[in-house]
């Protein structure tokens, strides 16, 4: 007598773009600023839609927004330093940092 091949139910799995999402946004806070933010931008508004779509299929949500968060954060925040970079000059403002363009000896 042979029994029915039946398959075990499983849980939801995490979301591999989710977690793609936490990696950059880790990486951009640490070793790949402005690369890593992107990353992170992009895949963890392509996981919430994943998750989205998955009906209750894929978990990682948590995931997707705090990559979300970081990349958002290191990308304004770079933006931020470009523009003063640019304006500060223009207004006359010099920024004096230590062993860069000293002539003085």
């Amino acid at each position: 007598m042979n029994q029915p091949y039946t398959t075990v139910p499983t849980g939801p799995k995490n979301s591999t773009l989710a977690i793609i999402s936490l990696i950059g946004g880790i990486t951009g806070f640490t070793i790949l600023p402005m690369l890593g933010s992107i990353v992170a931008i992009i895949t963890g508004h392509m996981a919430q839609s994943e998750i989205k779509k998955s009906g209750g299929m894929l978990t990682g949500k948590g995931m997707a927004i705090a990559g979300l968060i970081m990349g958002y954060v290191v990308l304004v925040g770079g933006i931020c330093v470009f523009c003063l970079a640019i304006i500060l000059p223009l207004l006359g403002i010099g920024l004096s940092i230590p062993f860069i363009g000293n002539t003085g000896y």
